[in-house]
């Protein structure tokens, strides 16, 4: 069972998500739909200079990551990477991802990812799933 807040997408407002996602068409998705509720979004769309991005951006609300990347790069490692710059230690990751639930999610889980949302997206409610992930609850949907 899912979770959601009852909360306006306008809890999307001045935010600002960082979307690491190798898909040119899903990126975009993601970047008009948090247009359209008024969130600022960054984004790498290979995952092999996503820290460097992440370190530069001066805030950053949220991290959306795929787990499946080109060139053999996996989310979770990127996940660790991460994790591992003390000033992201508590920035909510939620994996994005078509990978196989059963096997994602609880690596996902044992990792300490923040929720795993699976692909494809369901427009009307990930704009509510992300804002609950931003007021702190876990979102675990498999679709």
């Amino acid at each position: 069972m899912v979770k959601v807040i009852d909360m306006a997408p306008s809890m999307l407002r001045n935010k600002h998500i960082f979307i690491i996602e190798d898909n040119t068409e899903n990126r975009l998705i993601f970047q008009l739909m948090f247009m359209k509720h008024e969130a600022r979004t960054g984004f790498d769309r290979w995952g092999t200079e996503a820290l460097v991005r992440i370190r530069n951006a001066i805030h950053i609300d949220l991290i959306i990551l795929d787990l499946m990347l080109h060139d053999g790069l996996s989310g979770f490692d990127i996940f660790k990477q991460i994790r591992g710059v003390s000033r992201f230690a508590d920035t909510p990751i939620v994996a994005v991802s078509a990978m196989e639930p059963a096997v994602a999610v609880p690596k996902a889980q044992q990792l300490g990812f923040n929720g795993f949302i699976a692909k494809p997206i369901d427009k009307q409610l990930f704009p509510l799933q992300i804002a609950a992930i931003l007021e702190g609850e876990e979102i675990w949907y498999t679709g």
